[in-house]
């Protein structure tokens, strides 16, 4: 549990569990490479009685039953072999019997991880798993199986919302969410990795709070040489990860990057009709499955806008990869033998391109790490909604959008404008007679009386000046994020 870096509340979680009389069925999920096995592995690999088995993508039943026989083999039976079941419900009669037959003191764990392979079509597995949870391993009291999935909706619909045999069934669940910016820098000082915060914001804005990727970070360079490394060299890992990211989690993944490629082109984001349309996609159950796939995962993210209700939501790209793959990798010279890309990042930093992504990107780390901002301002124990809002220029007046606006429970509203720039950041006499625009057209458009404040969220701070003192109440720098 050493090299468990940040996950406080798993962790916290995952020690009730530990400390649980009753049998427990914990269910985990969350994207790709996010460090689900890990965590797993990492808390529970050391209990007296522990049993691994990953399924395998596209592997036939004979292979997947045929792996069964020999992880039962490596981790209850001290290498003794097992003859391999013909069936899952033959496997599953196996491990209780092996399991009833060995002397255990402590804790059982079961973990079966990636589980959607394991429960392919016709294989039988989830049948069989449902007669094994409710005849057997339901009455165990010191027993915790745990299943764990990357394709989050099938998780949701097959196992958490299940009605069949598992309805109900699922003790506990863990979402498992990318590092914030606080983990990530934690994580890296692990791996030896000294850069200041504004170097490791760079590094996130391109490739996310991901564990994997972030593993593949090397100490002794700048974030814009790792950038190069991970993303514009021959062999880099996520030159081609893209493709390889979405087929892995979904059939059909073409439509699926349909959505992501719609939303990389739509900054301020789409309702659901317009998100659709432009995707190319039916209005119909299987699309909503999509969206919420994608949502689930953390790929996409919805927001109501302010005033407006759930069916008004707006869907914006919300991983960081996908978007800076999109904007940046896809485009690039693909790097030969003779041609390597060194430096293509470096290059562009400071571009108008450039500028372009990282205001998209820091806004929505902003919009992830909006209860650091909250305390940051001093309102974190205020309830509060958080929105974003737009309105078109028309006959009644000029149009406005407002990209995170917390509405606050003490009669208030808190404006906040996110930059990402390299230096400090000046409000000039123009930016001012925007902001009071903005603030003037929304009241005159909402009818709010709220009092509203305004404040500033830069990387590098924001100078103070004239118009400075008239209208902002506050301002937060990238520190407050961490």
């Amino acid at each position: 549990m050493t090299d468990l870096v940040g996950r406080e509340r798993e962790k916290s979680l995952l020690g009730q569990i530990r400390s649980s009389r009753d049998p427990e069925l914990l269910a985990v999920y969350g994207r790709r490479r996010v460090g689900k096995t890990f965590l797993i592995s990492r808390y529970f690999g050391n209990e007296d009685t522990y049993f691994e088995l990953t399924g395998v993508q596209g592997a036939k039943l004979a292979d997947q039953l045929s792996n069964f026989a020999e992880e039962c083999s490596r981790y209850l039976l001290g290498g003794s072999p097992v003859t391999g079941p013909s069936s899952w419900r033959e496997a599953f009669r196996i491990l209780s019997r092996t399991l009833e037959d060995k002397a255990t003191r402590g804790k059982t764990v079961l973990f079966f991880d990636e589980l959607p392979w394991l429960a392919s079509r016709r294989s039988g597995f989830l049948q069989a798993f449902e007669y094994f949870w409710n005849s057997w391993a339901s009455k165990q009291r010191d027993l915790i199986v745990v299943i764990c999935g990357s394709a989050a909706s099938w998780m949701l619909r097959k196992i958490i919302y299940a009605r069949g045999g598992l309805h109900n069934r699922v003790t506990r669940r863990i979402r498992l969410m990318p590092f914030t910016l606080a983990e990530t820098e934690e994580y890296l000082r692990e791996q030896n990795i000294r850069l200041d915060r504004h170097q490791i914001l760079e590094i996130y804005m391109a490739i996310g709070g991901i564990p994997h990727y972030l593993r593949q970070v090397r100490p002794a360079r700048s974030a814009a040489q790792s950038i190069d490394e991970l993303c514009f060299s021959k062999d880099g890992l996520l030159s081609d990860e893209f493709e390889r990211l979405y087929a892995s989690l979904y059939e059909r993944h073409e439509a699926y990057v349909r959505v992501v490629e719609t939303l990389a082109r739509r900054r301020l984001g789409c309702t659901r009709t317009d998100l659709l349309g432009a995707a190319q996609l039916p209005s119909g159950g299987s699309s909503s499955q999509i969206l919420s796939a994608l949502e689930e995962s953390g790929f996409i993210a919805k927001y109501v806008p302010f005033g407006k209700q759930v069916k008004d939501a707006v869907h914006r790209l919300a991983d960081e990869y996908s978007l800076f793959y999109l904007a940046w990798i896809r485009k690039a010279r693909p790097a030969t033998s003779r041609h390597r890309n060194y430096g293509y990042w470096l290059q562009r930093r400071g571009s108008p391109s450039w500028n372009s992504w990282a205001g998209y990107a820091f806004e929505e780390i902003c919009w992830k790490h909006i209860d650091k901002i909250k305390q940051g301002l001093g309102i974190g124990g205020i309830r509060t909604e958080e929105s974003m809002w737009q309105c078109q220029a028309d006959e009644h007046g000029p149009g406005a959008q407002i990209d995170l606006l917390i509405d606050r429970s003490d009669g208030c509203i808190t404006i906040c404008e996110m930059k990402c720039t390299q230096a400090p950041f000046a409000i000039t006499k123009a930016y001012a007679g925007e902001l009071r625009r903005k603030v003037r057209v929304f009241r005159e458009r909402t009818g709010t009386k709220k009092t509203i404040f305004l404040v500033m969220v830069t990387t590098h701070g924001t100078k103070r000046n004239a118009y400075y003192d008239e209208l902002l109440s506050d301002q937060l720098t990238l520190d407050a994020l961490f």
